[in-house]
């Protein structure tokens, strides 16, 4: 079940907003812990228990690590711990790529499994695994509540694609859940816009991004793949920080306070600068539980190179099983590494500020076109005719046919909106006078009738997060 789906909108969400409020006590949270698992469930019901069995491992685990006094054994429960829940992960998300790699590289033929992979699990897998590692940190004292670890790692508005939240940042509020009337207001506003951004924007170009993907690299010329790059680039943005939005707002309409997941990351001026603003859940779990376990930067240079390619092709791993995720996440790795030894991202002055900003929207855009293509053959395809050194063998349709009067202003729309000054409007609109907050609450009720009118009448609503 989509966010973006009448089902949810007309259905779902209304009915489980008034059995939050008619519940009071543990009776809400059991109820969230209801609903959420219901909204799993529809999509294919046999992978609860697979989500179960997830969360099942790591309570009793981290209910074991805490119990043991001994070093050595907390560390042999963590592994194992660990061990168990990422072969979950493993088995589901990669079996049939390293099947297939195997082949390739030992000339063997390994039949691939029909293995379908749970919605969310690269999600929920790491939200479980920070708990159980903060644990054994001590940093969070182990949930002797089964149903409410399971509310954690299960709560449908950040289950199937994040943000990621970290234990320590959600435990408060599921220990002390309540949502005030304000709460409500902020948390239906949040979601209309991240739905709007969704269903307005990123369906819109995204429909154009796909009509230039599937027609291959071979038959489209240099704008048309420029253009298909861009669009995809804009999707993906309004996309996922659409749907971060949406369940910024959800958690907040139930009482649990989600911290921020992108801050306008196409105005960085560093890759470094990037990955401080998109998808911060993300890069806060690599950091902590990968980075700095790595060493970080404290043991010299080159090993903090290496922890930082190690991290990069672990994060490009984990967006997907494809080598076209891989080297987009190296690809990164590499801009991260040579600004780093170069000193880009300790620059403060803005003589090159303009530079610094061509440069890192050409490496990003670069690199959403590997991780759009299906293959790494046609990731370089498409590379390729965007820079003239692949010639078309013909041009089916030229670049007014993709880009119609309406795709042009919601294009227009979306490149305004990467700025921080729309944020600034937005703010001005719901601070100060009534007559702001009356032109706001305006502008929200029309965001959520043209979003329903628009998913009434169209059947493009792609979710891109399955891969994830």
């Amino acid at each position: 079940m989509l966010f973006s789906s009448m089902m949810f909108l007309s259905f779902f969400l209304p009915v489980v907003m008034a059995g939050y409020h008619i519940f009071t006590g543990e009776n809400r949270l059991r109820w969230l812990l209801l609903a959420s698992l219901f909204f799993y469930a529809w999509g294919e019901p046999k992978n609860i228990a697979i989500m179960l069995l997830v969360c099942l491992v790591n309570y009793g685990g981290a209910i074991a690590i805490s119990k043991v006094h001994s070093k050595n054994r907390k560390l042999a429960l963590l592994v194992c711990d660990v061990s168990l829940t990422l072969l979950v992960l493993v088995y589901f998300k990669y079996f049939n790529f390293i099947l297939d790699n195997v082949n390739i590289a030992f000339n063997q033929s390994f039949e691939a499994k029909n293995i379908v992979m749970p919605l969310g699990i690269s999600f929920f897998i790491f939200q479980a695994l920070s708990y159980v590692i903060d644990v054994y940190r001590k940093e969070v004292e182990p949930q002797t509540s089964f149903y409410r670890l399971t509310l954690y790692i299960s709560f449908f508005p950040q289950l199937i694609a994040g943000p990621i939240v970290q234990y320590h940042d959600i435990v408060h509020d599921i220990e002390n859940n309540n949502s005030e009337f304000s709460d409500v207001v902020y948390g239906l506003r949040r979601f209309i816009i991240g739905l709007g951004k969704k269903v307005l924007i990123a369906n819109q170009l995204g429909e154009v991004a796909d009509n230039i993907f599937n027609s291959g690299f071979a038959y489209v010329d240099m704008p048309v793949a420029w253009i298909g790059a861009l669009c995809y680039s804009l999707q993906l943005l309004y996309d996922f920080s659409g749907y971060s939005d949406m369940a910024i707002g959800l958690g907040r309409i139930f009482g649990f306070h989600f911290l921020e997941n992108f801050n306008y990351p196409y105005i960085s001026k560093s890759i470094t600068e990037f990955w401080r603003r998109w998808h911060i859940s993300l890069g806060a779990w690599f950091k902590k539980y990968v980075y700095i376990s790595l060493g970080g930067n404290r043991l010299g240079n080159v090993r903090t190179y290496v922890n930082l390619t190690v991290v990069f092709f672990i994060t490009g791993l984990w967006h997907g099983a494809n080598w076209t995720f891989i080297l987009w996440g190296l690809w990164h790795g590499l801009f991260i590494v040579l600004e780093r030894f170069a000193g880009i991202k300790t620059l403060s002055d803005d003589k090159y500020a303009v530079l610094r900003h061509v440069y890192t929207i050409f490496v990003f855009v670069i690199g959403w076109t590997m991780f759009r293509a299906d293959s790494v053959a046609e990731g370089m395809g498409f590379i390729g005719t965007m820079f003239g050194l692949v010639q078309p063998e013909s041009v089916a349709y030229t670049l007014d046919y993709y880009l119609q009067a309406d795709k042009i202003i919601i294009f227009l729309l979306a490149l305004m909106g990467t700025m921080p000054v729309a944020g600034k409007f937005m703010d001005f609109l719901q601070a100060g006078q009534w007559c702001k907050n009356a032109v706001y609450d305006i502008f929200i009720v029309g965001v959520l009738v043209l979003s329903m009118a628009s998913l009434a009448a169209s059947t493009y609503n792609p979710f891109i997060y399955f891969r994830f």
